[in-house]
């Protein structure tokens, strides 16, 4: 649910910095957008993203996400390599 008082609400863009040395930059599967209420628990799944590169072979793909070096010791935001694309 969204809050009734819209100054009670508050947003944050999320950058990806892509390094791919090929024809077709990766991107992600779809269009990704998430929520966090201000209840969501430490730990919580918040969203699970997946990526596509069009000059791989599917059985071929891995991709490694992780956090900006800047980013890297904020306890507010983690990011964890489910091993999947």
């Amino acid at each position: 649910l969204l809050p009734d008082n819209p100054s009670q609400m508050g947003s944050v863009s999320v950058t990806v910095k892509v390094l791919d040395v090929n024809d077709n930059a990766p991107e992600f599967a779809r269009f990704y957008e998430a929520f966090v209420c201000e209840n969501a628990k430490a730990g919580q799944l918040i969203q699970t993203v997946s990526a596509v590169d069009r000059d791989d072979p599917q059985e071929g793909q891995h991709f490694y996400y992780s956090l900006a070096p800047e980013a890297a010791n904020n306890p507010n935001f983690t990011l964890r390599d489910n091993q999947g694309n």
